[in-house]
Formats: structure tokens, sequence, C-alpha cells
């Protein structure tokens, strides 16, 4: 569904008759998409240049492999897009569209090691460029995280080079748009579909902002499927008492041809959350296009009470992180540990790497002399 809202997108932008179109980060959710994801977009790209209308991207930290590839590099060497991360030195360089406007911005990079990019970047050309500029950047701005991204690491606003018009954010899922004194129009037009069960809950759909040269915008709707959400309190119910109260509050509506998501949370006043008949529930939902059930938070009298986070493995970490009371930099433990191997890397080779950066961490580098 998500190719299926990339592609009605593109029409839209074409029936818009936009001047380009802005992709900031993570194009594809992994370096490597399968063929048949590529060759989609690639027509939905080719579509777009059909009617003279250019993309400019930059990679999200989901584009790249370990070792550095993308597939944004051959959709770029086959003419479909424009990769504005051009870095010289310290140095960002400007991608000039036909319509006048200058466009760059910084990729996006797993475990947040794009942050070293913002710390050495030197500003000084970028901030007196004349002309309408564009931005494209793919972090969580510190100053404007919503409450339910609390935990998850980010980047302060004054990172970004100021004095551009506009700055087109990617990577945290959330709608949202404002006006910075000194900076310009400040945007994230959230997911072209929902990521995860939460995400459609919240939002049922995805979409983009079309903004001109004026810096109006408008946040234009993605709907591909009708969604209908559910919510049931299991507290003081048996799991049959449940599984009727589901079934009859189901009932009353047309979920035909709908997404359906179905959450439970409570706990059973007897019996185990097993015992809730959710292919009966389900069964009577043949002509939904999708059903989804949460029951991570169904729990029982009878069973060990299990406590389940919600949210992205960054977001759990990051909560955990603040938890620990440790001399130790948790975020840099984190980082080494999720390193893989490089290409034509031997296993040796890349462990006896990984133990190397462990030591230098915990500055005892001549410890590996006795190793």
């Amino acid at each position: 569904m998500s190719i299926q809202a990339f592609l009605k997108a593109v029409d839209i932008c074409i029936s818009e008759n936009v001047a380009f179109v802005l992709i900031s980060g993570d194009l594809f959710n992994t370096a490597l998409p399968p063929i048949d994801q590529i060759r989609d977009v690639a027509a939905g790209l080719a579509k777009l240049k059909e009617n003279d209308i250019e993309v400019y991207l930059i990679p999200g930290s989901h584009d790249y492999s370990p070792s550095g590839k993308t597939m944004i590099e051959v959709l770029e060497k086959a003419g479909l897009c424009h990769n504005v991360f051009k870095l010289n030195g310290n140095k960002l360089e400007f991608t000039v569209d036909k319509t006048g406007a200058k466009i760059t911005g910084i990729l996006g990079l797993a475990c947040g090691l794009d942050k070293k990019i913002y710390e050495k970047l030197d500003r000084t050309n970028l901030e007196e460029e004349k002309g309408f500029k564009i931005f494209l950047f793919h972090a969580t701005l510190e100053e404007f995280k919503p409450a339910s991204l609390e935990m998850a690491p980010g980047e302060p606003t004054n990172s970004l080079p100021k004095n551009f018009n506009y700055y087109a954010g990617g990577h945290p899922h959330y709608i949202f748009a404002k006006q910075k004194e000194g900076y310009g129009l400040i945007t994230y037009p959230g997911a072209l579909f929902p990521n995860n069960f939460k995400e459609l809950e919240e939002f049922k759909h995805g979409g983009f902002y079309i903004v001109d040269d004026k810096l109006n915008y408008k946040h234009v709707p993605v709907k591909i499927k009708d969604v209908e959400t559910f919510n049931f309190d299991a507290n003081n119910k048996n799991p049959k008492e449940l599984e009727e109260e589901i079934k009859d509050k189901l009932n009353k509506h047309d979920l035909k041809d709908k997404i359906v998501t179905i959450r439970i949370e409570g706990t059973l006043k007897s019996g185990k959350p097993g015992d809730v008949n959710f292919k009966e529930i389900t069964s009577n939902l043949k002509d939904s296009y999708f059903v989804l059930r949460n029951a991570a938070k169904l729990e029982s009298r009878e069973m060990e009470e299990l406590k389940v986070d919600e949210g992205t493995v960054e977001e759990i970490e990051s909560k955990l992180i603040k938890e620990i009371k440790s001399e130790l930099n948790v975020n840099n433990i984190i980082t080494i540990l999720n390193k893989e191997k490089d290409e034509g890397e031997r296993n040796i080779e890349f462990e006896n790497r990984v133990m190397k950066d462990f030591l230098k961490m915990l500055d005892l580098d001549e410890v590996w002399k006795w190793l």
C-alpha cells in the first residue's frame, strides 16, 4: 500500500502542476529493496520526468547499506532524480532547479552518525547565498519534537543553516509546519502511508505538503483505504464477555474493504488472553481489506505481569538509556555494537575492529596488546 500511496502522490503532483518534488530521505525502507518495488518507484519517477517535474532528494537512514551503497545511486544514474547532498570538504554545494530555486541538504544516517556532518559543516556559503533557497534534512529537531518522540534522539534547530526560505524535513512521522525567525518555513509531512499500528490509529492515512514560492502551504492527504479503529477495555471481564463485546461492536459497522485496527487493553478477571477466540472474531470480517490486532497490553490475573514498551527500536533504546545509572556512554556502546561487516571483510577482521573500538572507548587501548 505504500507503493500505491507513492504512485497516487505522483499523480496528484502532476495534476497540481508542481514545479518539482522534494523527498527528504527514506524513499525506500531498505538499501536493497525488492525488484518489484524498485520497478514501481522507477515508473513513478519516470512519470514525473515525462511531465517535466524534477525530483530532488537526500538519502535517509533506511536508504543506505552498511557499506554506504544505496539504490538512489541507481535511480540518479538513470536520470530519474537528483541527490542534492553534495559535500565538498566541509561545505555543501547547491543544485539549481530550472525555476531558479537553489536546493541542498544533509542525508540521514543510522545511529545518528549524520550528527558529525552537522557539527563540522561550514555554513558561511549557505547562509550568504542569495535567492530562493531550500534545505532538505533527515533528522528530528529537538525544539519541535512531539510528546510521543520525547525520548528519541534529535538535532537542535540551530544545527540547520540559517536564512533559507524552506526547510523540508524527513525522518519522524508526524505532521508539522512552522515559520521560525532567522530560518524560514519548517515542515514535516509525515509518512506517505502509515508505518505501523499506532500511525494507522492516529493518522488513518498519509500525505505530503505542497508549498509555493510565497511559502503558502497545504497538507495534501493521500488516502488509499478507509481506516476504522476500535479500542476495547478488558478490565473485569472474562474472555467470553470480552469476545462478545468485540463482535457486537464490530457488527454495527460497515467494514467492507476497510483497514480495521483492534486494540485491546486491560486485565481479565478470569481466564487467559489466549482464551479469547480472535479467529472467530476476525472470521466475521472477511470483507474487510485487512485486520490488525494489538493485544500487547491484554493481561490476566492468572499470569505474571509482563510490561512491553511500545515504539520504535530507537525510542525504546533512548528510554532505557535514560533509566540506566552508569558512567559509560551507552549511546556510544550501542553505536559500536550496531556496526556491520564491510563488504569483503572477514569475520575475524570484523570482530577485531569492533573489539578495538570498544576498548578505545573505555580508554583501554593498551589491553589489545595482551589479547
